[in-house]
């Protein structure tokens, strides 16, 4: 007999679940007539006519009709009966009468009933009950009591809630699927988070992966989210935003919101738009500055501003940091400074550091300075690199140090550079090396160009081909210095100049040289000099030495003076002479000292 005792009932709502894969066939029509000929059957007397009537009255919201037919089959003994009058009964507000009949139905066997009256002890608190009248109906397979169940336990930080949740979970549980699958992940983000070392998941979340995806099929929006989430960091952003969909349509504001963002990085701003609408509307605070920030590039400073403020209404934080940084950016000093103090005062660790630089930039030190380590402490490499520079700027040269050491571990490529600079000045060369190959490695120009002289100073002699002739071959330090070349450093490229020259290739010299006078080096300019008065172009060589004696090159002054000189223009001669006597070096000064004075007694002659 099928009765309907024996199918799961939400308890929360008395609405009957079929079994998983049972579909309902009949209409209206067949269902008028079976409730007919169930009545029939009831009025000659067939108690199993009474409970099925009894439950499709009370499926329909008919208690009045329905209490009568359950009673008559509870009275005669039937167990599906007593679970659904005690179902009645609670519906009606009658919980104690109620518990009283599912207690005589899980007796006899109901494993419904055993469900309902294990859910009935545990919510006035006797826990011991409900587990006893849980674990009876999970034992005889039913799914609601095998999950609620796990729901004790678990409360209980019991170690069998997940067997039970699992147990519900592969029942078709939906929510059992994803508590399970929530339980998983978090074993997988203590065992390491993202991978084993050879690339392969960890099993707890190739496991949790899997339930997420059954409880998302199965319509829970949250699972659809997570598993999105999932998809999205393995790279499957085509799957990633269709499980993101269905969790937003079903009014999942976190996904409406990470859909938007998937939207945006494929270059359709204007639908991630919509998205990050209608997740701020249901309050999601990050959905609210995604949409402040789109404003804002957009020019539109006021609505930014607006949706900065709901984000910070809804709790985010972020949205106080933003209107500082909007503040800040339009000039107003005194607002970015009252949004940045709320963000950090609320733990913002980036709106510390930014309130640090803002005081600082005011010429607060002091107060700038128990910001920064409040920022650094929490964790923002930003504001442990701007430690660095503080005490540096003090001459605290060991403090700085250590705070440029925690930004550089962190990888900040220009506390790595301040790193290894200190290690260079302290002698130890190998300790430098690894942190300049970490900042050059990052794009530090200036880091690559220490780098390479390094590495140059380490270079052995080039070696000699059998008839004499050098082979050259690119060393690592050339390549580096190349690198920072690239990237416009001038005495890199003054350097590759150098070595270019040096190996006879003066077309491509003369590019660095020209590169890095142009830019402002004085050494450039010299260098380029020389290369046109050898190539016999003495007149421009003459042009870049001028650039470069203004810039306070004595070298370039002297040749300048030679120029004059040999040119019979003696006065001319003597004032580049008296330049480079001053600006040196030793060598040059003393040169330039007995050219001028040469020139001074053929004037005089």
């Amino acid at each position: 007999m099928d009765v309907m005792g024996d199918k799961a009932t939400l308890f929360e709502t008395g609405r009957f679940v079929q079994p998983s894969g049972q579909e309902e066939t009949r209409d209206e029509t067949g269902e008028a007539a079976e409730e007919a000929r169930q009545r029939l059957a009831a009025e000659a007397g067939d108690v199993e006519a009474m409970s099925v009537l009894g439950a499709m009255l009370l499926r329909r919201g008919d208690l009045d009709g329905a209490e009568p037919h359950l009673r008559a089959a509870t009275a005669e003994g039937d167990r599906a009966a007593a679970n659904n009058l005690g179902v009645l009964l609670h519906q009606r507000g009658y919980a104690d009468e109620a518990a009283g009949w599912w207690r005589i139905a899980a007796v006899a066997g109901s494993a419904a009933a055993a469900h309902a009256l294990g859910r009935h002890h545990r919510e006035r608190g006797d826990e011991p009950a409900a587990e006893y009248w849980l674990r009876q109906s999970a034992e005889q397979g039913h799914v609601l009591g095998a999950y609620a169940l796990a729901d004790l336990l678990e409360h209980r930080a019991d170690a069998d809630a997940e067997r039970w949740m699992r147990v519900a979970a592969e029942r078709g549980h939906r929510e059992a699927a994803y508590r399970l699958a929530r339980t998983l992940d978090r074993r997988a983000a203590q065992e390491g988070g993202a991978g084993s070392d050879n690339g392969v998941e960890p099993p707890a979340e190739a496991e949790a992966e899997q339930w997420y995806r059954q409880a998302a099929a199965r319509g829970h929006r949250r699972a659809a989210l997570h598993l999105g989430a999932i998809l999205e960091k393995r790279g499957e952003l085509k799957e990633a935003g269709r499980w993101y969909l269905t969790s937003a349509k079903d009014g999942e504001a976190r996904a409406a919101c990470a859909l938007g963002f998937l939207l945006r990085d494929a270059g359709d701003e204007e639908s991630a738009a919509v998205w990050w609408l209608r997740a701020a509307q249901e309050g999601d605070g990050n959905a609210a500055n995604a949409l402040g920030a789109l404003h804002a590039e957009r020019g539109q400073t006021q609505t930014a501003e607006r949706w900065y403020r709901a984000a910070m209404d809804a709790g985010d934080v972020n949205g106080a940091y933003n209107l500082g940084l909007l503040c800040a950016e339009q000039g107003r000093t005194t607002q970015a400074e009252q949004w940045y103090r709320r963000a950090a005062y609320a733990g913002h660790r980036e709106a510390a550091n930014a309130l640090a630089i803002l005081l600082l930039q005011g010429g607060d030190q002091t107060g700038a300075e128990p910001w920064f380590s409040k920022a650094a402490e929490a964790g923002s490499v930003d504001a442990a690199f701007n430690l660095g520079i503080l005490y540096a700027g003090r001459g605290e040269d060991a403090a700085a140090l250590r705070w440029y050491e925690q930004a550089a571990a962190a990888g900040h490529i220009e506390a790595a550079l301040q790193v290894g600079i200190a290690r260079l000045r302290d002698g130890d060369e190998l300790d430098a090396e690894r942190h300049l190959r970490r900042a050059a490695g990052g794009g530090s120009a200036e880091a690559a160009y220490r780098l390479a002289a390094l590495l140059d100073a380490r270079r052995p002699p080039a070696p000699q081909h059998e008839l004499g002739e050098s082979v050259h071959e690119k060393s690592e330090c050339e390549e580096w210095y190349e690198r920072a070349a690239h990237q416009g450093h001038r005495r890199a490229q003054v350097r590759v100049g150098m070595l270019a020259a040096a190996r006879g290739d003066v077309v491509e010299a003369a590019r660095w040289y020209r590169e890095a006078a142009e830019a402002g080096s004085r050494n450039g300019a010299f260098n380029l000099g020389l290369l046109l008065a050898r190539e016999g172009s003495e007149p421009e060589a003459a042009v870049w030495w001028t650039r470069a004696a203004d810039a306070g090159h004595g070298r370039a002054a002297l040749r300048l003076a030679l120029v004059y000189a040999r040119r019979g223009e003696l006065a001319e001669g003597q004032r580049w002479a008296d330049l480079a006597v001053n600006l040196g070096p030793a060598e040059v000064s003393e040169r330039a000292a007995r050219l001028r004075d040469a020139l001074r007694e053929e004037l005089s002659a």
